[in-house]
């Protein structure tokens, strides 16, 4: 999974409304979203603009789609 942030609102909208039901990714009000590596390519052919901010690492990905957080035992 990597974590993009877009450039423009507009790029964020459509890239969410083109992503539903062809990828799994979890989007944040902060404009941040994370997603699978093939996605990236199919968002650019798209002509959608975004930055990557890089791979995540195994613990970050189970956070981002645990809801609510695990507790504590």
């Amino acid at each position: 999974m990597i974590r993009i942030r877009f450039t423009d609102h507009e790029f964020e909208r459509h890239a969410l409304g083109f992503l539903a039901g062809r990828f799994s990714f979890k989007s944040w009000a902060t404009g941040e979203m994370i997603v699978p590596e093939p996605a990236l390519a199919l968002l650019a052919r798209e002509g959608i603009s975004f930055i990557v901010e890089g791979p995540l690492t195994n613990e970050q990905i189970i956070a981002a789609f645990r809801n609510p957080p695990a507790t504590a035992v």
